[in-house]
């Protein structure tokens, strides 16, 4: 029987998981603590400014006077449920690091999954639609699901060296604007574009599962969004490959928001019909798309330092306890 390696991996990696987040799981809180506030302790003061800035990003909340009703858990009784089946166990275990560090009083309320829409409480979410930045919302981000989403690689070939093409591989399951960039390109020679799911309406649809190192091998990596963000965007780029999506509508921890089109990524129409030109251009103007590349991989890098990440995080829960009125003052 062949050895399925990347499914090997796959088991792997999930069972590294398991085990690091149930050893964490099991520390006292109290414990936990002190060694986030070691964390803290010695961030920099870049570090610290940078940490500012984007704790703001992520916590737009109004001030409110109480919560209250079924919507809110407090954080004593936020545990796992192992009597059950967990479908967001990495978003559990994201999330929880953080919340029992504080009163087991304070009361939170979270949503787990894919988020594509507004929040009508003070929620912690994965993504939530983008706004002007000025704007209040009650979504506020935290780095959930990050095992799936927080992928980077190293990429040894040049832009030059790949093919003039530009590849889509996904799961497309009632998500009409994936299915529109398929059903538009999937014949076109500059496009190597389909679905990894059957599909009995179109057949013609769907094309071979390619694993991440044969889908840097060409120029271009479409990153279109899902039910809520493009997931594949953060690893295409710390790639030398260009991602190449509409202006996206919906952020999450990657702050998707902050991205400049033409700068960080190829921008194409929400229609797509400028998707060959585009290709075209950067074809014929590698230089340009090298600059796009560095710019991608210098947004990215903020994201690499996994102690300033998790220091985030703790913050971003903080405030939002503190603008809620269940913590007296802010960490500044």
């Amino acid at each position: 029987m062949r050895l399925d390696h990347s499914s090997l991996k796959r088991g792997l990696g999930r069972a590294v998981f398991y085990i690091s987040n149930f050893s964490q799981y099991i520390i006292p809180d109290r414990i936990y603590s002190k060694l986030v506030g070691w964390h803290l302790h010695r961030l920099s003061n870049d570090e610290k400014k940078i940490m500012d800035m984007r704790v703001d990003y992520y916590v737009r909340l109004n001030d409110c006077d109480s919560l209250s009703g079924k919507d809110f858990v407090k954080v004593e009784d936020f545990k796992y449920p192992f009597k059950e089946k967990h479908k967001f166990s990495a978003y559990f275990f994201d999330l929880y690091e953080s919340v029992r560090c504080f009163n087991p009083e304070f009361r939170f309320n979270y949503l787990f999954g894919d988020v594509d829409y507004e929040t009508s409480v003070p929620t912690f979410v994965k993504a939530r639609p983008i706004q002007p930045i000025e704007k209040t919302t009650n979504s506020v981000i935290c780095k959930l699901n990050k095992f799936r989403h927080f992928r980077f690689i190293n990429d040894n070939m040049s832009f030059i060296d790949k093919k003039d093409v530009i590849v889509f591989r996904n799961v497309v399951k009632k998500q009409p604007q994936r299915t529109r960039f398929i059903e538009m390109y999937h014949n076109n020679p500059l496009c190597d574009v389909g679905q990894i799911n059957s599909d009995d309406k179109h057949p013609e649809f769907v094309k071979p599962y390619m694993k991440i190192n044969e889908l840097l091998r060409y120029k271009f990596i479409a990153c279109i969004e899902g039910h809520d963000v493009a997931t594949n965007l953060k690893w295409v780029m710390s790639s030398n490959s260009l991602a190449v999506m509409p202006k996206p509508k919906i952020e999450s921890w990657f702050m998707e928001g902050q991205l400049i089109g033409g700068y960080h990524y190829v921008e194409i129409k929400d229609d797509y019909s400028d998707l060959i030109d585009k290709l075209i251009y950067y074809i014929e103007h590698p230089a340009e798309a090298e600059a796009i590349i560095q710019h991608a991989h210098e947004y990215v890098a903020q994201f690499r330092n996994t102690r300033l990440e998790s220091c985030i995080q703790f913050q971003v829960v903080r405030q939002y306890f503190y603008k809620t009125n269940q913590l007296n003052d802010t960490y500044r």
